[in-house]
């Protein structure tokens, strides 16, 4: 059974805000542009997924 693509990209997104977490939680000051960098990123993904033609099932 193959995973949807949906799938697939939430557990990247989230693969990426549990590394971005572990990283901030062990410091006490954590810069605004790590923060927009983190984002960023889970946004990217999450937008590129939208643009993805949809693959209709064989």
């Amino acid at each position: 059974m193959t995973e949807a693509p949906e799938s697939r990209v939430l557990d990247e997104a989230l693969e990426i805000i549990d590394r971005g977490l572990k990283d901030m939680i062990q410091r006490e000051l954590v810069s605004t542009d790590e923060v927009a960098n983190l984002l960023l990123d889970v946004r990217s993904l999450l937008v590129q997924n939208d643009h993805e033609p949809e693959v209709a099932p064989a």
